[in-house]
């Protein structure tokens, strides 16, 4: 499977029973599928449909659905309400009798409301069916669009995590060739530190021994880097087994974060100090890809 951006765009438009529509679909980023939807011209039977299609092919993004339903070159139809106009022209014409003022024409009357009415075409349950279902497939059309345009985004974000992962291999080995992770510079420095210990006085035996093996621990940075290798294994395992794993990358971004800052903390020269600088600021890179992940 190949990784998916949470990124995308899609538009489709299509025809059918007299009506045209056109369906946009929008995604961005977010911690779960997040769907809303917006359906117009009393089109909003089918957003139960449209969720489930959604659910169905994408675990995370937010996703905006509009569509846009109009009757192209369609005629509008009109009802005169007939009593009320009548009404309407007796009062007019009573008017007209006992005043000088104009009562007006019909054309005035017709402008009232409720006396020009527009008549909604009715549709048949078949034709509804049909125009549901042509819509419904314009809509497949633009998922898949949107997955197309998501998977070529992944694309992108396949290249770039990969690159992040390889420069974190780099600068953990140059972290591992330091002079002060070997073992021979960490026992020359604990050396030196006993010796200005033992000059400054008399230690108890067994306290000295605790001191120096705290010492040591505070200057092996070796688990760290061995930790930093398997996680650099594990994401581009995923990496490369691609899906849904933006939440387990970024899990992992967590893991290495973590280690860095400990190596960091542990550093006792200027190039590993350097190393764990620079560790830090690729796995924010990374970090940040990482957040577009499906």
């Amino acid at each position: 499977m190949t990784i998916s951006s949470m990124t995308g765009f899609a538009r489709t438009d299509g025809g059918a029973e007299g009506f045209g529509w056109t369906w946009e679909l929008r995604s961005v980023n977010g911690k779960g599928l997040d769907v809303r939807t917006r359906l117009n011209g009393g089109f909003e039977r089918l957003e139960p449909t449209v969720r489930e299609a959604i659910s169905k092919r994408f675990k995370r993004g937010n996703m905006g659905v509009t569509l846009n339903v109009v009757r192209p070159g369609e005629s509008s139809a009109y009802r005169i309400n007939r009593d009320l106009l009548a009404e309407l022209v007796a009062l007019a014409e009573e008017f007209d009798r006992a005043s000088s003022l104009s009562a007006g024409t019909i054309a005035d009357l017709m402008n009232v409301r409720g006396v020009l009415e527009a008549v909604e075409q009715q549709e048949d349950d078949d034709s509804r069916e049909t125009l549901d279902a042509a819509i419904l497939k314009s809509f497949g059309e633009a998922l898949e669009q949107m997955e197309a345009h998501r998977a070529e985004e992944g694309a992108k974000l396949d290249e770039m995590l990969r690159g992040h992962i390889d420069r974190i291999e780099e600068t953990v080995l140059r972290a591992e060739s330091c002079a002060s992770v070997r073992s021979d510079a960490i026992k020359t420095k604990l050396k030196r530190q006993i010796d200005e210990l033992m000059e400054a006085g008399k230690f108890d035996p067994e306290r000295l021994h605790q001191e120096a093996a705290l010492l040591a621990t505070k200057a092996d940075v070796r688990e760290e880097i061995d930790r930093l290798k398997a996680h650099i294994v594990a994401a581009r395992d995923m990496v490369k087994k691609g899906g849904a794993i933006g939440r387990k990358l970024d899990f992992q971004c967590q893991e290495f974060n973590r280690e860095a800052n400990t190596l960091c903390s542990k550093a006792n020269d200027i190039e590993l100090t350097n190393c764990g600088m620079e560790l830090r600021v690729i796995i924010d890179q990374l970090r940040e890809q990482v957040q577009n992940v499906e």
